[in-house]
C-alpha cells in the first residue's frame, strides 16, 4: 500500500511530528479554547491558523533546503551535501516561531 513512498527515517519523523502536533493541538483546544490575537503576521489568527501557516512555511522551507543542498555543498566547499536533519531542525524552529510570535 505504501510502496510508492520512500519511507526513510527523516520522512517518518516528519510525518510523526505532524501527527503528534495535530493530536496535541486538538487536546489543547479541548482543554483551553483558542482566542483570536494579532502577532507579527498581517492578520488576526487563532492557534489553528498559526499551526496551518507554520506547517506550510516549514514545508516550503524544508523543500528549499533540500533543493539547494547541492548548491550549499558547492558554495561552502563541503565534502558532502548538508544533512537533511539540518533543514528539518530549521523548519521546526520556523514553525515554533510562527506558533509563538505569529
Amino acid at each position: 500500500m505504501f510502496d510508492w513512498m520512500v519511507w526513510t527515517t527523516p520522512v517518518a519523523v516528519f510525518f510523526t511530528c505532524i501527527a503528534l502536533m495535530l493530536v496535541g493541538m486538538t487536546v489543547w483546544e479541548l482543554k483551553s479554547p483558542t482566542t483570536v490575537r494579532r502577532g507579527w503576521l498581517p492578520m488576526e489568527t487563532t492557534r489553528g491558523d498559526r499551526l496551518f501557516i507554520g506547517l506550510l512555511s516549514a514545508a516550503y522551507f524544508n523543500l528549499v533546503f533540500v533543493g539547494l543542498a547541492g548548491k550549499f555543498q558547492e558554495w561552502m566547499g563541503l565534502e558532502a551535501e548538508p544533512s537533511i536533519w539540518i533543514g528539518f531542525v530549521l523548519s521546526m524552529a520556523l514553525l515554533a516561531l510562527v506558533m509563538r510570535k505569529g
